[in-house]
């Protein structure tokens, strides 16, 4: 009775030690623990005029637990948003015309209880080094909706496009986890509850004739 006691305890540690290594492993692996945190477009319109390219957007997408916690607790949330028109060559790289970049600062003041928005745009991979503008809110999900919509975001300018020339309008949005604290960066490798992102690429065809 007494060895089989403990042959029955030493497998029972045995697979303790095994079920742990497996989680070990697929924590290494960036396999992901909870859902995963993905967005979505709802409306994606490329406008194309003599004066200008604009977009216009509705994102769709939810805050997973462990980011409304790392808010909570004054960590500061960024997203960013990319679009890019280029030019398609067979010959040769793509050729970028035109690219633009915004970025949103969400924070959480416990003083106040609101939330502060600050959003800053630029050009290539300047965007929240210039100017930002601010804006506080009463809720989260009133200054979440003010990320997801998009209106009229001006992409290129006159002279920077042929008006008869085709082209392809890349777009990118994303919660960017390079921004976070360098210790909480490490934490959040690999965890899908941090994947909020969603590519778009169309076509962008010559103006309307008038």
């Amino acid at each position: 009775m007494t060895a089989f006691s403990m042959h029955f305890s030493k497998r029972n540690t045995f697979e303790r030690l095994l079920r742990r290594l497996c989680l070990m492993l697929l924590i290494c692996a960036g396999v992901p623990l909870h859902a995963q945190a993905a967005a979505e477009l709802s409306q994606f319109d490329v406008e194309r005029t003599s004066e200008e390219l604009t977009l216009t957007a509705q994102l769709q997408f939810e805050l997973s637990p462990p980011v409304e916690d790392a808010l909570l607790k004054g960590i500061p949330v960024y997203f960013r948003v990319e679009a890019e028109v280029l030019k398609e060559r067979w010959y040769w790289y793509d050729k970028s015309l035109a690219s633009v970049t915004r970025q949103y600062k969400l924070a959480f003041q416990p003083l106040t209880r609101r939330w502060r928005l600050s959003v800053g745009t630029g050009s290539g991979s300047s965007a929240g080094q210039g100017l930002a503008l601010s804006q506080t809110y009463d809720s989260l999900p009133v200054a979440i909706a003010a990320i997801k919509r998009i209106v009229k975001w001006r992409i290129a300018g006159p002279g920077e496009l042929d008006p008869a020339g085709r082209y392809r309008f890349d777009f990118r949005f994303m919660l960017d986890v390079s921004q976070l604290p360098r210790p909480f960066q490490i934490g959040v490798l690999g965890q899908s509850d941090w994947d909020i992102s969603v590519n778009r690429t169309v076509p962008v065809g010559p103006e309307a004739p008038k």
